[in-house]
């Protein structure tokens, strides 16, 4: 039986990934913030939960036992709060508790390290499907921290000869999702029967339910994926169609406002990616 250990296991994405693996033959250790052991309760296979303040700030020696008896970790936690993370400082602090923690788990003989990125790692300003190798040209502190951890990543764990895997999310929505987030402001304005203000919503976007995008990371783990993946549907949708698909729902397109925001012109009129094949061990 594999021994995996998963950070971040009780966020938006985190939480998809322990429900996905849950269903698989490993051994589970997680790494939470807080006092959540009566969440781990409902999966058998979780055999240890470990307790963290900030996981990025522990000690060397703290990351070594955490990654004792391991084979592949699943290495999900970042800073990540919404109108806040893409510019904040705490995404050096992410960066440098990363490498921390992956020397560590290097020197306790893992087999697997994979990491989760982000598609604002490329450049966005071309207009067709990105697919694993397109250029990286990160404008955000966040996407800039993930692409230093996966340029450092991959040269290291290679020197180490350790398998390394780098998934790439795209635009998720779903279950648990915060609410200041697109599609949980849109549900819940058009429930209580309000108004939604919105861009032009012409911006294509490649958008997945979070349950799916944990599937795929927890299966490209558990196969025999290595190197960058893409996280994401391959099929773009304009926010337009998004947000009257949810309003359908609820019989209120009308409340949707289209142009009552302004565009921002430096958002990328078309994100899309080009789905990895998971190379399952079967």
């Amino acid at each position: 039986m594999r021994r995996i250990l998963l950070t971040g296991a009780t966020g938006f994405v985190g939480k998809q990934v322990l429900k996905s693996l849950a269903k698989e033959d490993v051994s589970i250790r997680v790494i939470t913030r807080g006092t959540q052991d009566h969440f781990f309760s409902q999966y058998e296979n979780v055999s240890e939960v470990i307790h963290t303040n900030n996981f990025f700030t522990e000690s060397t020696i703290w990351y070594e036992e955490a990654c004792q008896d391991v084979d592949i970790i699943i290495h999900v936690a970042w800073y990540a709060e919404p109108g806040k993370y893409l510019e904040s400082p705490l995404n050096l602090e992410c960066l440098s508790g990363t490498l921390n923690f992956a020397k560590s788990a290097c020197k306790q003989g893992i087999k697997k390290f994979v990491g989760v990125g982000t598609c604002f790692e490329y450049d966005l300003t071309h207009s067709s499907p990105l697919d694993i190798n397109a250029p990286l040209n990160p404008q955000f502190l966040y996407s800039t921290a993930k692409v230093n951890a996966f340029l450092l990543l991959s040269k290291y764990f290679k020197n180490e000869n350790i398998d390394f895997l780098w998934t790439r999310i795209f635009y998720l929505y779903g279950e648990d999702e915060d609410e200041r987030r697109l599609v949980a402001v849109l549900r819940k304005k058009l429930a209580l029967g309000e108004p939604v203000d919105l861009t032009s919503g012409t911006q294509i976007r490649d958008f997945m339910d979070v349950k799916i995008a944990g599937s795929m990371i927890a299966s490209a783990a558990l196969g025999m994926n290595v190197g960058p993946f893409n996280v994401c549907s391959g099929e773009g949708r304009s926010i337009r169609e998004l947000a009257e698909s949810i309003a359908d729902e609820y019989g209120k397109k009308e409340l949707l406002n289209f142009g009552a925001r302004e565009d921002n012109l430096a958002d990328a009129p078309f994100v899309v990616g080009l789905k990895t094949k998971i190379l399952d061990t079967h």
